[in-house]
């Protein structure tokens, strides 16, 4: 049998042993306790390396989201978290950051149990997201209003005012990080937020509410509704006391989204959507091994669920047959295992349902004509699992839905061009707009296509890149299909507020004699 253990800040972990004696909280989190649902509805819960039941999980329904909300709206109205200083909220949600760092091996299983991340991986996720709230706490007394210029009668102001009520719906691919990538700048900025994360991870969010509560954070300030996203989800945006709405998930489900804020009562909304993000390599580049590191990477991380993860490779034909089969080579070395290793990097796909998603996608490339290069194999079906191999196709048509539909899957699809301005082109030849990757020596080239290609966030490097990238302070917005609004750095706290305008008109005293 595989050691389990592994040493984490809080000491050595055997996750098999903690996995086994762990309990796993499963009611909504509203006003500050755990309580029942509305709804008496359950759903199995199921471990996706395993295919074995994590335990019975309620539906939850709109009535719960009432509830939710109520209780936010009794909280944001005392005034007891929204009217205190951005320096007291400080203190609240730095000691928030540095319990979750205390908890991590507790948070990091439950995401692992849950989507079948590799616990190494969900281990950083759990830092990742503390450094978020630790970010926004720090950065929350750095937002100014403003005065505007006017006559000696009037005092003018601009003011960053909190929306109120704020519903955060998050899917179940970095389950702790999106939750604090919403919950960090929304908290932050004095409003109170209903969480509702994907019915298929529930568990660490319920587990971080439970946290904020033992730091401080007022009842009603943060709750969180487990749920479908067709009924809890629904609820959620459609609701007439709900005053903002941030969702990350699918293009689909964000046009939904979209639909049902515009119906009710025209709450602004953020989306986070999907993407199709390519990396173009040009042919100046050299050092071919560390490119194909770095590519297959950042496809087969998180078994390729990730929305940003560049699952096109548009590369110049005359290095393409080299680069290809280093790549090939990156992705047959990488072997799925158990992600209760701490040394496996490949774990199953989140559930059944998204392993037939990932294979119907690959039996319509073989038809569209796309060579398999690698992979393309279900793996471990005896262990109950939802394995595949690492996946590679080549000689992809740009009209294919392997070039131009997110498939949220450890697949690469492999495009040439024969000149920079073909790359732009083809970069920019799917509906979405997430994020790019450019590869040359020539930074003036790099700057040039970066201009043109349509994506939120466009990093240009060469095979020699040693640079970290802007870390928390980086802010970007995507475009087309894959949503709109700032995320990260100071902008990313700009749409949890409203700007207010307050001016006072004075009148003109007497001084009297001088």
């Amino acid at each position: 049998m595989t050691d389990t253990t592994y040493i984490t800040d809080a000491g050595v972990v055997d996750w098999r042993k903690m996995a086994a004696e762990i309990t796993i909280c499963k009611t909504p989190f509203i006003d500050g306790r755990y309580v029942e649902s509305a709804s008496e509805q359950t759903y199995e819960c199921i471990n996706p390396a395993t295919g074995q039941s994590l335990g019975k999980f309620l539906a939850g329904a709109p009535e719960d989201i009432d509830r939710t909300v109520a209780a936010s709206r009794r909280s944001f109205q005392r005034g007891d978290w929204c009217g205190i200083t951005p320096r007291a909220r400080q203190t609240v949600i730095l000691r928030l950051a540095d319990l979750i760092r205390r908890h991590a091996p507790t948070l990091a299983l439950l995401d692992t149990l849950q989507i079948g991340k590799p616990v190494r991986q969900s281990l950083a996720d759990v830092h990742w997201a503390s450094q978020f709230f630790q970010y926004y706490a720090e950065a929350a007394d750095k937002i100014y209003d403003s005065a505007v210029p006017s006559d000696n009668r009037t005092f003018a102001t601009i003011r960053r005012a909190p929306h109120g009520v704020v519903g955060a719906i998050v899917p179940w691919n970095f389950p702790i990080v999106n939750a604090a990538i919403k919950l960090g700048p929304a908290l932050m900025a004095g409003n109170s937020v209903v969480l509702k994360p994907s019915e298929l991870s529930p568990a660490s969010a319920l587990y971080l509410a439970s946290l904020a509560q033992e730091v401080g954070l007022p009842d009603g300030v943060l709750n969180v509704t487990p749920g479908f996203g067709e009924t809890v989800g629904a609820a959620l945006a459609s609701h007439q006391d709900v005053d903002m709405l941030t969702f990350t998930g699918s293009t689909a489900t964000g046009r939904r989204i979209t639909q049902l804020a515009g119906a009710s009562n025209l709450k602004p909304i953020m989306l986070e959507c999907g993407g199709k993000s390519p990396h173009v390599v040009l042919p100046d580049v050299q050092d071919l091994d560390r490119i194909a590191d770095i590519v297959a990477a950042d496809i087969f991380r998180n078994q390729g669920q990730v929305c940003s993860a560049g699952s096109r490779l548009l590369v110049h034909e005359k290095i393409a047959p080299e680069l290809l089969a280093k790549v090939r080579r990156q992705a047959q070395s990488i072997a799925p295992g158990d992600p209760l290793d701490p040394d496996c990097v490949f774990g199953p796909l989140a559930s059944h349902a998204q392993l037939q998603r990932v294979m119907s996608y690959i039996d319509q490339g073989r038809m569209e004509g796309a060579q398999l290069i690698c992979g393309g194999n279900r793996l471990q079906e005896e262990s109950g699992g939802f394995f595949l191999e690492p996946t590679v196709f080549s000689k992809v048509g740009e009209k294919s839905c392997l070039a131009t539909e997110e498939i949220f899957g450890p697949v690469l699809s492999v495009l040439t061009f024969s000149s920079a301005g073909e790359a732009v082109r083809l970069a920019n030849a799917t509906p979405y707009g997430l994020a790019a990757t450019v590869w040359t020596r020539d930074t003036s080239l790099g700057e040039a296509m970066a201009q043109k290609i349509t994506a939120g966030m466009v990093t240009v490097r060469d095979d020699r890149s040693s640079g970290a990238g802007g870390g928390m302070a980086l802010a970007s917005e995507p475009s087309r299909l894959s949503g709109f609004g700032a995320q990260g750095g100071i902008y990313g706290l700009h749409p949890y507020t409203r700007l207010k305008a307050v001016q006072h008109l004075l009148a003109a005293p007497y001084l009297g004699e001088a």
